[in-house]
């Protein structure tokens, strides 16, 4: 599920290679993750039917299908010149991001719950956090392969679209002789629609659906950023995407490793409340315009953004734990915040700068601090 954080780092070499506004180019995450809003909460109904190994299987097809559409179009790794206003190029990349982040929606529906299904009590938050940081591999191929393959063979940004198909055929293997026992209350009601919606009515459940909502875009907006404040503001292009996952994907990758011990000895919701403030000292660092104070701010921003994540998702499950699926579904659906936020940090940028941009994701770390603080006083419910 790694995969669909590809979009991040696509931005800046997408906007270079088709000279694009940075509105325009924020329409990659928008496309992208706008697909965790329309399907999340259906997948998450039609799981509760068909069961996770179906879905599963389902995810990795569809993901696949996205990757093979651009190859199609000749996009599969050597250097391709787009004539000015030769756009079509750009739309099947649309297309392909839409359908890649479509195979990921699906697999983050079923893949979270199945942590649970897996896990002793009081373990899910620790071995979420383990899961998300095995994905954080996936998401980091986005900035360190499209360099490598560019110094070492001469290709170009769209070898992502080989390399990827190869990584999903070879999960589409492994998957196949998984064995999933799943955790269902036999006296429970199959999800509905409603059911799903009727959740956020719970006022609780709605703050931390819009945690993950703010946070996720967050998350895309400063993947997308750094690269681009790199560039303009520190002369740093060519190896831009190596010195942005170095020093915002690889504390992103280590603090999850280190979180999943972390939670063995600290309470998940405490360990939010820490991680959210980590991440707001980071940004506020970026503000200085000083280059070491900003590659420190980046870092300390990975490291808290680290387990933001599955620690509300786990967090918000652990509350409701008879309504997994649904919630799941729910949780999914915010990932399209991801679609959001970034055009909202693009618009600014615009209209000022990249570096005053940053304050997007600064106010969407302001509301999960005020979230995290809200989930330490909640209790969970049987």
């Amino acid at each position: 599920m790694g995969f669909g954080d590809v979009v991040g780092p696509l931005v800046g070499l997408v906007k270079d290679t088709f000279k694009l506004s940075y509105t325009m180019a924020q329409l990659i995450p928008f496309m992208g993750f706008i697909m965790f809003g329309i399907l999340s909460v259906p997948m998450g109904i039609y799981q509760d039917r068909k069961g996770k190994k179906f879905i599963l299987v389902l995810g990795l097809v569809v993901a696949l299908i996205g990757l093979i559409i651009p190859m199609l179009n000749g996009m599969y790794g050597p250097k391709v010149q787009f004539n000015p206003g030769e756009y079509f190029s750009f739309y099947v990349t649309l297309l392909s991001i839409l359908l890649l982040c479509a195979g990921a929606t699906i697999l983050q529906v079923v893949g979270n719950p199945i942590m649970r299904d897996i896990s002793p009590e009081g373990a899910y938050s620790k071995n979420l956090s383990l899961a998300q940081s095995i994905k954080a591999i996936g998401s980091s191929l986005g900035f360190l392969l499209p360099p490598l393959a560019l110094i070492a063979f001469g290709l170009d940004w769209t070898i992502l679209f080989p390399a990827f198909s190869i990584l999903i055929v070879l999960n589409l293997f492994l998957v196949g002789p998984l064995q999933i026992s799943e955790q269902k209350d036999p006296n429970s009601k199959p999800a509905s629609i409603s059911s799903c919606l009727s959740l956020l009515r719970n006022g609780y459940v709605f703050i931390m659906v819009m945690a993950i909502f703010l946070y996720v875009g967050a998350e895309v907006a400063m993947s997308s950023g750094v690269p681009m404040h790199l560039k303009e503001n520190f002369g740093i292009a060519k190896l831009g995407l190596w010195v942005s996952w170095a020093i915002f994907f690889l504390p992103i990758l280590l603090g999850r490793f280190t979180g999943s011990l972390i939670l063995s000895r600290i309470p998940a919701k405490k360990f939010l409340v820490l991680t959210v403030f980590i991440a707001i000292v980071g940004v506020l660092a970026i503000f200085t315009s000083n280059q070491i104070l900003t590659y420190a701010g980046v870092v300390l921003v990975g490291l808290g953004f680290a387990n933001i994540f599955p620690l509300v998702f786990s967090i918000t499950i652990d509350h409701m734990p008879q309504r997994s699926n649904e919630l799941s579904g729910l949780m999914v659906m915010a990932i399209a915040g991801g679609a959001i936020v970034p055009l909202i940090m693009g618009k600014v940028a615009d209209i000022s700068n990249v570096l005053t941009s940053f304050a997007v994701p600064l106010v969407c770390l302001l509301y999960i601090s005020f979230a995290s603080f809200i989930s330490i006083g909640k209790k969970q419910l049987v």
